[in-house]
């Protein structure tokens, strides 16, 4: 019996034009009709991140930030923090510094970086929030953690830059893509499966109960914390490979057919 399902958002629940099908939101209205909560589980910001758990009419946590945060929709409570710590802040800041990359850094759900270029007009048409702009992020987060941190770039670039970030950052910061432009850090102790297994011991709910879906490499741990756990068909080789079952990209309403194949029926 399924009592929750774990929706990833971008790429699986909407595409980049950040629409729910109505295919989509029947198939979600009648999962929830049935007493199956929803859950949405997003590398996205809180504030990005809430318009369409109101949409859905979901009021579990919302898992935000790749799992750094968690919060309760109904109150804006913050029911998990883990935020990366500030001497892995400033190592990051002077790596991509060195490097030339676009860095993002995340404070009390704003995001900050030192210019407007086309990779923050990329991430702020997609998560529908303006970036603070400031001098120096050295000096913004000198004695701060953040949420988490995103560096932008082309996908060949954010590819390589992600495995060399993994090898720089090895133990002291958890490294993973969501779109493929965008590389995302974090505290290595957070990320979607840890924090899904927090809102469903809070909702007490077993992993048997679970149906997750996901498209991205971000999505790994997310699948590895449900007994059902679904890939969309853009998702990479190794997530199709964890997966239990695979299904059509957003594009073709994939979330629809993952509901009416693993809950409805």
């Amino acid at each position: 019996m399924i009592r929750l399902v774990a929706y990833d958002l971008d790429g699986t629940l909407i595409g980049r034009d950040l629409t729910l099908t109505q295919r989509v939101r029947d198939a979600v209205a009648r999962v929830r009709e049935t007493g199956v909560a929803g859950c949405l589980v997003t590398g996205r910001m809180y504030r990005a991140a809430l318009p369409f758990a109101r949409e859905l009419h979901f009021d579990a946590p919302i898992i935000c930030y790749q799992g750094a945060a968690i919060v309760d929709p109904t109150t804006d409570e913050v029911l998990f923090d883990r935020p990366m710590q500030n001497d892995v802040v400033r190592e990051l800041i002077a790596l991509t510094q060195t490097d030339g990359m676009h860095l993002q850094l995340y404070r009390n759900d704003e995001y900050y970086c030192e210019a407007r270029n086309r990779f923050s007009d990329l991430y702020a048409s997609l998560a529908m929030t303006e970036p603070v702009i400031v001098p120096s992020l050295r000096e913004a987060f000198a004695y701060s953690p953040s949420t988490k941190a995103v560096v932008i770039a082309d996908a060949p670039v954010a590819a390589a830059y992600d495995v060399k970030l993994r090898t720089a950052l090895a133990g002291t910061a958890y490294v993973t893509r969501s779109l493929p432009e965008f590389v995302e850090i974090l505290d290595p102790a957070a990320d979607k499966g840890t924090a899904l297994r927090f809102v469903a011991q809070r909702l007490g709910v077993s992993v048997e109960e679970i149906v997750a879906i996901g498209d991205s490499w971000n999505d790994l741990p997310l699948l590895g914390a449900a007994g059902v756990s679904i890939a969309m068909d853009s998702a990479p080789p190794e997530l199709k490979e964890a997966a239990t079952g695979v299904v059509a990209d957003v594009a073709h309403d994939g979330v629809a057919e993952a509901l009416e194949r693993y809950v409805l029926a």
